[in-house]
């Protein structure tokens, strides 16, 4: 039985300016975006991921303060050029450290406007074989 990891709750404080976050300087994609008189819950994906967040005023969502999700980690086939394309669209990021040189130790970190912390891990793997082949993706629009 496989067990997939596919959303992650992250606490913010304003879903508006998250969406605009994620969306606009981090690239994620929206998803969607429901709003209604039970809830406002907004799910955003990272291109090539099997994983995405939601943000919104779901229960599991109001029981984490806005800021405290620390750790959650992305990975890229090019550390430098990711990061180049976060500052490009006014995401502040830390500078690159090389932990070990060898393939998966090299990293970088960002928050979100709430202090949400990502770490943004480079695997240069990736690029040959990325978790969901481009085919598979193609067929999904992305």
């Amino acid at each position: 039985m496989d067990w997939t990891l596919e959303v992650v709750i992250v606490p913010v404080s304003d879903i508006a300016r998250a969406i605009a976050f994620y969306r606009d300087q981090v690239g994620f994609h929206l998803d969607h975006h429901t709003v209604n008189h039970h809830m406002t819950v907004a799910q955003l994906t990272p291109p090539g991921s099997g994983c995405s967040i939601v943000v919104g005023t779901l229960p599991a969502q109001n029981a984490m303060a806005p800021g405290t999700l620390h750790g959650l980690q992305l990975v890229v086939a090019d550390a430098a050029t990711a990061r180049t394309e976060l500052v490009e669209r006014g995401v502040t990021c830390s500078e690159i450290t090389v932990f070990d040189e060898r393939d998966g130790g090299t990293f970088f970190g960002f928050q979100d406007p709430d202090g949400n912390s990502w770490a943004v891990q480079q695997i240069r793997a990736r690029a040959e074989n990325p978790l969901i082949p481009h085919e598979a993706r193609a067929r999904f629009g992305e």
